[in-house]
């Protein structure tokens, strides 16, 4: 519900979230654990009328999200994405500043890193810039070192695709993909056949369905590394599920009953309609 700017208004969520069967009160105890968390402040206003905004934490994960989406797209139209070099990562955080280092693995890993052994994450994205403006965030840039390889051998493995299998959970990863395709595969026939009857879906539908979709896409997405497609299985039902995501997605706006209240996920939509 987050605008381009993080803009979050209490007036567009709070039916959004009703429509979801979630109490207002319920929403406004998650936006104080937000505020409280540093991820949002308080702009304007109380109740219905208050406006938050995204701090810089908050909008670092916004554009995180907005940017990743963009990558996984990116690289299903393209069929492709790796120039063959592994990007290298080590850090030697002291333990008095533990906090800070979970800190900073935490951001290799929601970067698509994988740890190689301690203090030392591996890549195949081209991250250093992330990197750099994470550790210059974190005030650790003097023990951080990054190295780029085109040849990285772990253990007995060599192999690109063989090294991807080891460092990632590939299989379990794709077990919940093809799950949630499984799940949704019915849906673009349903919407189909509401279309064709000149039917319309109302918003009680509609937000409460695309918040389901969305948190079900979202528990596989936020634990995918988006591995370029030439370090994948074939096929790889991470693709298959963004496709039927975005089919479900625009079959469900296109009946919507209502075009001028809010319109969840728009960095989604944003994103996805430049690379789709």
């Amino acid at each position: 519900m987050a605008h381009e700017d993080g803009q979050i208004l209490a007036e567009e969520l709070l039916p959004v979230a009703e429509a979801c069967g979630q109490t207002s009160s319920q929403v406004r105890s998650c936006l104080r654990r937000l505020v409280s968390e540093g991820h949002l402040t308080l702009d304007d206003g109380q109740g219905r009328s208050a406006t938050y905004l995204a701090t810089e934490s908050g909008q670092q994960v916004l554009r995180s999200l907005h940017e990743k989406t963009r990558l996984a797209y990116g690289q299903d139209a393209a069929g492709r994405g790796w120039d063959r070099h592994w990007r290298l990562v080590g850090f030697a955080v002291p333990e008095a500043k533990r906090t800070v280092r979970d800190r900073f693995r935490d951001r290799l890993r929601e970067l698509g890193g994988a740890p190689v052994q301690q203090g030392l994450y591996v890549s195949p994205h081209k991250w250093d810039d992330e990197v750099r403006e994470e550790a210059a965030r974190l005030s650790i840039g003097d023990q951080v070192t990054l190295a780029t390889t085109d040849d990285l051998q772990i253990g007995a493995t060599r192999d690109p695709r063989d090294l991807a299998a080891e460092l990632w959970p590939l299989d379990e990863l794709a077990r919940r993909y093809q799950a949630f395709v499984d799940e949704l595969r019915s849906v673009p026939a349903a919407l189909a056949g509401m279309r064709n009857r000149h039917e319309r879906l109302g918003d009680d539908l509609f937000l409460s369905g695309a918040l389901a979709v969305a948190v079900a896409f979202q528990e596989c997405f936020q634990d995918d590394p988006l591995l370029p497609p030439e370090l994948l299985p074939r096929p790889w039902p991470g693709q298959v599920a963004r496709e039927l995501l975005v089919q479900c997605r625009r079959m469900a706006m296109a009946i919507r009953a209502t075009h001028q209240t809010p319109a969840p996920f728009r960095y989604f939509d944003s994103a996805v309609e430049v690379m789709t």
